[in-house]
């Protein structure tokens, strides 16, 4: 046991300093969701704060991927908690709609530099530890954003309040910073050409952009993320004014999506090793048939139901992701390749966000789940007829 342990020590750390990470950023995914309806917010200004959670990731997750490369992962990610960290402590302080959209677009500017940071480690780790474990990193920053954070959000607004439950979420940050360096100082840089380095910002997002498979890939990762982002934020609202849900039972439906995407990303990575580039495929289709299911949902049973298959199926599709984005990032650099995807993602969660803001008010909240169905078919048949340079089934 002890041997296993030794041998297994980085990846048992990093797996509890992602937990931890995702506890908080779970809790503050649906805390964020409970005050804005508590503050009153409806339509453009609801799609706003979702939107919100991932605009500033725009516009900062290349360009931490760049210091990452010229820095290291150590400080800049400690400098993103605590500036992170004290933007949640004032969050609360004044009680607005619009406020709230601020503050929540500030938090997500300086979020990148944590995760970019993170990501990079492991990708580089990955390369070692094979594609069996690809998933875990996501896999257990998962298990506390959509698990954990989400089931403890409602008893944390409960009994602290709104305001209370911010300053935990404040808390939990800065604890990062005294954890972080157990895991983040073991990066090693690989060695590049002299002056690779210094490349301009423009040059590192044309050469990331040049490569067709990149390009392929964030495209993928825009989806995944754009799906995850409107079920996580708004199945909470539809739960609670459509069907009359509790707060807690409105959390358990984003639990139970979580938790199927944790299962998917701890133990089905040997499994979409060994199917190959059918695994693209195959998430692809439970996803479609997932979106039908919520759409048409008449119960919080057909919801549970939407919310589990949909959770496989973006599980199989980011362990397929992130396996090929590790391979990307061994030839262009894991920390560019890391801001890149980083970027994909946010974009993608921008799109879901804004969805229920504009689409919800004419079609229905619900109704907006119709809008993935094409979007994923479509990367079905073209996994079929333009298969990705992904290994063979065994």
């Amino acid at each position: 046991m002890t041997a296993w342990l030794e041998r297994h020590r980085f990846l048992l750390t990093f797996a509890l300093l992602s937990l931890f990470m995702g506890v908080s950023v779970g809790l503050a995914k649906v805390t964020t969701t409970l005050y804005a309806l508590h503050l009153g917010a409806q339509g453009w200004v609801l799609g706003s704060i979702a939107a919100a959670q991932s605009l500033g990731l725009l516009f900062s997750s290349l360009p931490m991927g760049v210091l990452v490369e010229r820095y290291g992962p150590t400080r800049l990610f400690m400098a993103g908690s605590l500036i992170a960290g004290l933007l949640y402590l004032l969050l609360p302080l004044l009680p607005s709609s619009l406020f709230l959209l601020f503050m929540t677009a500030l938090v997500s500017l300086v979020m990148p530099a944590r995760f970019v940071s993170l990501n990079t480690v492991f990708m580089a780790a990955l390369e070692r530890m094979g594609e069996a474990r690809a998933g875990w990193y996501r896999g257990t920053h998962m298990s506390g954003m959509f698990l954990i954070g989400p089931l403890l959000a409602a008893v944390v607004v409960q009994v602290l309040g709104h305001a209370g439950s911010y300053w935990l979420i404040a808390a939990m940050f800065f604890v990062t910073i005294g954890l972080s360096p157990l895991v983040l100082s073991q990066y090693r840089a690989p060695r590049r050409d002299e002056g690779w380095q210094d490349a301009g910002m423009g040059e590192v997002l044309r050469g990331v952009l040049a490569d067709p498979l990149a390009r392929r890939l964030a495209w993928h990762e825009g989806a995944i993320q754009a799906l995850n982002m409107y079920y996580a934020f708004y199945i909470v609202v539809i739960a609670v004014q459509s069907l009359g849900l509790p707060a807690a039972g409105a959390g358990s439906l984003v639990a139970v999506q979580g938790a199927a995407f944790v299962f998917a990303l701890f133990l089905l990575g040997g499994w979409v090793g060994r199917l190959g580039c059918q695994a693209l495929s195959l998430g692809a289709l439970l996803v479609v048939l997932a979106a039908l299911t919520l759409a048409f949902a008449a119960r919080p049973v057909w919801l549970w139901g939407g919310g589990a298959m949909l959770g496989l199926g973006l599980g199989l599709l980011q362990i397929h992701n992130l396996t090929q984005f590790s391979r990307v990032g061994a030839r262009l650099g894991h920390g560019r390749v890391a801001g890149f995807s980083a970027l994909a993602g946010p974009a993608g969660s921008l799109v879901g966000g804004l969805l229920g803001g504009t689409l919800g008010q004419w079609i229905g909240l619900q109704m907006v789940f119709l809008v993935f169905v094409p979007l994923f078919l479509s990367l079905a048949l073209l996994s079929r007829r333009h298969p990705l340079p992904c290994p063979d089934a065994a």
